[in-house]
């Protein structure tokens, strides 16, 4: 009856049922796990990283239960040792292992509340991000104002990725130069690295680009209408005001990606028009565009943005060879290295 009642229940069901190999974001995540090859061919390890994928992508209010590779083991030697123990002493020592596990149980903490917590932390952090972004762009803010809730947002955003980085992937195992390039290159795909360093470029920048806000203002929003969805549903307050917005986001967020995409792009080229300008800033300029070549490579962003490359491709290069043939090296040569 118990287990009928679980809401994880239906929730481990749909873990176990999801295609996995047509989905290609598990592809890309498959490939970014470190771990020892005879690890990698188990079953039961691959199950469990399964379940993480589906966690992170597909269902985050789904508890994925730690894997536990000795536990049936350890379960097996007490009873084989019992055997071979007298009837009079095998009582006692079973109650106490009993006694101790049940002790261990008690103090072990809830995951589901855990996972509640962390919820609640990105929402309060992304529902602040949201106030702040569209406070920044009202034209009629003072600019004195809207300039520091500029800078507020990509804060309030990079804080949010951060510690959505740290409650997803941890820290690294230990603090040496091999741990902590295993644990970068475990995370470097991901989006909330790729955010926190997108962030990181415009808050320490001496240029102003509301343009930047959109793809912050895209994902705050699909966090916020995802939460609400799911833990107000039964609000009235909610299904009067809130319900057809937090639905309409929830089932476009491939047209928010795209629209990011595109702005992420557009910011690219507004910093090689910003270098002509006094405001210019060519170290910004040099690694927003290596960050733009690692979103253009990561599974988490890469079918969006080879999208849009695409159109610009099929735009500008007929023109190019038609009317600045003497482009084609230059440009032959950066698709060359953005390639590489």
């Amino acid at each position: 009856m118990g287990e009928e009642d679980d809401p994880q229940r239906l929730k481990r069901i749909g873990a176990a049922a999801y295609d996995y190999e047509n989905d290609p974001r598990w592809a890309g995540y498959w490939s970014n796990i470190l771990i020892p090859p005879h690890m990698a061919s188990r079953s039961d390890v691959v199950d469990h990283f399964k379940r993480k994928f589906y966690h992170r992508y597909i269902d985050p209010d789904y508890v994925v239960e730690p894997m536990v590779s000795s536990s049936s083991s350890q379960s097996r030697r007490p009873t084989a040792s019992s055997s071979s123990i007298p009837n009079g002493q095998a009582g006692p020592r079973n109650s106490g292992s009993t006694a101790r596990t049940s002790g261990s149980t008690t103090a072990a903490p809830n995951p589901s509340s855990l996972v509640s917590g962390r919820q609640k932390v990105q929402f309060v952090a992304n529902a602040w991000v949201l106030m702040v972004a569209v406070l920044a762009i009202i034209p009629l803010i003072p600019t004195n104002l809207s300039n520091r809730a500029y800078r507020l947002s990509f804060m309030g955003s990079a804080c949010s990725s951060l510690y959505s980085l740290y409650s997803l992937h941890g820290k690294p195992r230990a603090w040496n130069v091999h741990a902590v390039q295993g644990w970068f290159q475990s995370v470097i795909a991901t989006k909330e690295f790729i955010y926190f360093i997108y962030c990181l470029t415009f808050v320490t920048s001496n240029l102003y680009l509301r343009f930047a806000l959109i793809p912050i203002l895209s994902g705050a929003l699909e966090h916020v209408a995802k939460f609400l969805r799911r833990n107000f549903s039964h609000s009235s307050l909610y299904r009067k005001y809130l319900e057809e917005p937090c639905v309409w986001v929830e089932s476009n967020t491939t047209t928010l990606n795209i629209f990011s995409s595109h702005a992420e792009i557009g910011l690219g080229f507004l910093l090689i028009i910003s270098l002509f300008s006094w405001q210019r800033n060519i170290i910004q300029t040099f690694m927003y565009w290596q960050l733009l070549k690692l979103m253009y490579n990561v599974p988490v962003t890469a079918g969006y943005h080879q999208s849009v490359w695409s159109k610009i491709g099929r735009t500008v290069l007929p023109l190019v060879h038609r009317y600045a043939p003497f482009l084609n090296k230059p440009i032959s040569a950066v698709q060359r290295w953005w390639l590489r």
